[in-house]
């Protein structure tokens, strides 16, 4: 067991665990943020998607210790003040999950991409999130929550 302390939306946290444990399963397990979702376990879905500094990683794979100096941001850190982050209201405005298993994964890549490119093309908006799996197929639901999002003055806000 290794002691890490983590910046986690903004908090910096004391954590347990041994170097080579997941993020994943740090998040989860040690300080129930479990927004984040284990999907696949080999980086494949994107269900584990969280940002390090600013960019999307697959937390199923990196090891707590890759992360412990990174500014990490979970599903749980987009909301500020009691209300969602442009992207996340986009997502529920357009209707854009149905089981919403893969919808942290798909609303922390949208918010990376927003960061980066303020009003993206639908055939960006595709490549960016390519690799992201939505297994109830609302892809086009996906594509014009983060079109709504990119309209919004707030853009992809969070921390």
């Amino acid at each position: 067991m290794s002691d890490f302390i983590l910046k986690v939306n903004g908090a910096r946290l004391h954590v347990s665990a041994p170097a080579e444990k997941s993020l994943l399963f740090v998040l989860r397990d040690r300080l129930n943020l479990t927004g984040t979702k284990y999907g696949c376990g080999e980086g494949q879905c994107a269900a584990c998607t969280v940002l390090l500094d600013g960019k999307p990683a697959r937390s199923c794979l990196t090891p707590v210790s890759a992360a412990a100096k990174a500014n990490i941001t979970t599903i749980e850190g987009l909301e500020q003040n009691g209300h969602l982050s442009p992207v996340q209201q986009a997502f529920l405005d357009e209707g854009a999950f149905q089981c919403g298993y893969c919808t942290s994964g798909m609303v922390l890549c949208a918010t990376a991409l927003l960061r980066a490119t303020s009003h993206p093309t639908e055939d960006q908006i595709v490549t960016y999130m390519d690799g992201n799996i939505c297994r109830c197929g609302t892809y086009p639901r996906i594509v014009a929550a983060v079109q709504r999002a990119s309209q919004s003055p707030q853009k992809a806000g969070g921390q």
